[in-house]
């Protein structure tokens, strides 16, 4: 589904993105703002918890600066939600993969520090 990743930017199918995004059930939903800016936090990620995937990745940067909020980690792991976040280059390769693979993923891309 991602065809491409640089630093602020990401190519998917076929479309170029240069804001931090998610995806939610194959849905891109673009211009992914936080309320903490690089912090991922439960509030931040509603939308996602409410599609209840097997998987969540999160893209923390080109060089890994954005974090997950101890909260996030928690409420995700009382709902059975695997977390995996990697700088942003790692994270494209393993959502691509679990896709593949056939499970329920869904993710947010910081495509920048």
């Amino acid at each position: 589904m991602i065809d491409d990743y640089s630093f602020g930017r990401i190519v998917i199918s076929g479309k170029v993105y240069s804001a931090d995004l998610k995806i939610i059930n194959n849905r891109v939903v673009a211009d992914w703002w936080r309320k903490a800016g690089h912090v991922v936090d439960v509030d931040d990620v509603a939308d996602i918890l409410a599609a209840q995937p097997q998987y969540l990745v999160i893209g923390k940067g080109k060089p890994g600066l954005m974090r997950v909020s101890g909260e996030l980690a928690a409420e995700l792991q009382g709902r059975g939600i695997e977390l995996l976040a990697e700088p942003t280059a790692g994270a494209v390769e393993t959502f691509n993969r679990l896709v593949a693979a056939g499970y329920q993923v869904a993710a947010g891309f910081h495509l920048t520090c």
